[in-house]
């Protein structure tokens, strides 16, 4: 005599314990995931949107072994105060120069040529960020 075991239908009395738990977990993920999602998006828009000052470099001239003249090329807002550091590098990486260039005045755009004085013979010239104050 062999005992057969019959299970309960299939579906009929709701979700297995697994289901459930996979259910939960599936809910969880997703709210995290989008609770992630917003915090990224909300300080990527803070910095975009807190920038008061946009700076770069359009190009340098390394024609002299004891400064580098860099084109920087500033954006800011009217009242925006602040500086920006421009620093040149030696073949090496080593740094070689540093300069900080201020800017006080109501117009939004500056565009100059800034001189760096360097230790030591540079080959590139880099900015390294400018802050508003």
């Amino acid at each position: 005599m062999s005992a057969v075991r019959e299970g309960l239908p299939e579906g009929r009395y709701g979700r297995s314990a697994d289901e459930r738990a996979d259910r939960g977990l599936k809910v969880l993920g997703a709210v995290l995931g989008a609770a992630l999602l917003a915090v990224v998006g909300w300080f990527g828009y803070d910095y975009v949107a807190g920038q008061k000052i946009s700076a770069e470099v359009i190009k340098f001239d390394l024609s002299s072994e004891d400064r580098v003249a860099v084109h920087l090329e500033v954006r800011k807002e009217r009242d925006a105060r602040g500086y920006c550091t421009l620093r040149a590098l030696a073949e090496d990486g080593g740094e070689v120069g540093r300069k900080e260039v201020r800017f006080d005045g109501a117009a939004t755009r500056l565009d100059e040529i800034v001189t760096v004085r360097t230790t030591a013979e540079a080959t590139s010239a880099q900015l390294l960020g400018c802050t508003s104050e």
